[in-house]
């Protein structure tokens, strides 16, 4: 019975929070952080294929120096980052579950096993490898 009012109190809180602009703006269909919201949606979609910036620009209604500057304004990096972080978090979940190095390379969308490789351990601070070897030791 309580459920609906806890609820909207909630909804309330968030949007009057000091956030609450953000969240706003989101909420609008013709807002720029809604057509960003838009864009990380369709990298999320597609984490594998190569990121065309100004094909996706243009799919969200926006200049391509335009998306950049709103993209970054938002998720404080750049669109192919924003992608790279994406498939490697990905990659971490697939090498848990026990894909191979070079599975899960070319399943997120690298050409280059090495590449990915150097990549992962950039940014986990260990090899691919020896998260695999983590994960089933």
């Amino acid at each position: 019975m309580l459920g609906p009012l806890v609820l909207k109190e909630i909804h309330y809180r968030l949007l009057v929070a000091p956030f609450g602009g953000m969240l706003r703006r989101l909420l609008r269909h013709d807002s720029q952080a809604s057509a960003i919201a838009r864009a990380i949606g369709h990298i999320r979609g597609d984490i594998r294929s190569p990121l065309a910036i100004p094909e996706l620009a243009r799919r969200v209604g926006m200049s391509t120096s335009s998306f950049h500057q709103h993209f970054k304004t938002i998720t404080s990096t750049t669109p192919l980052q924003y992608q790279k972080e994406l498939r490697l978090l990905e990659a971490r979940r697939l090498l848990a579950g026990g894909a191979s190095v070079t599975a899960t390379a070319f399943e997120i969308g690298y050409e280059s096993p090495s590449q990915f490789s150097r990549e992962y351990a950039r940014k986990f601070g260990v090899p691919p490898s020896q998260d695999i070897a983590d994960a089933t030791g």
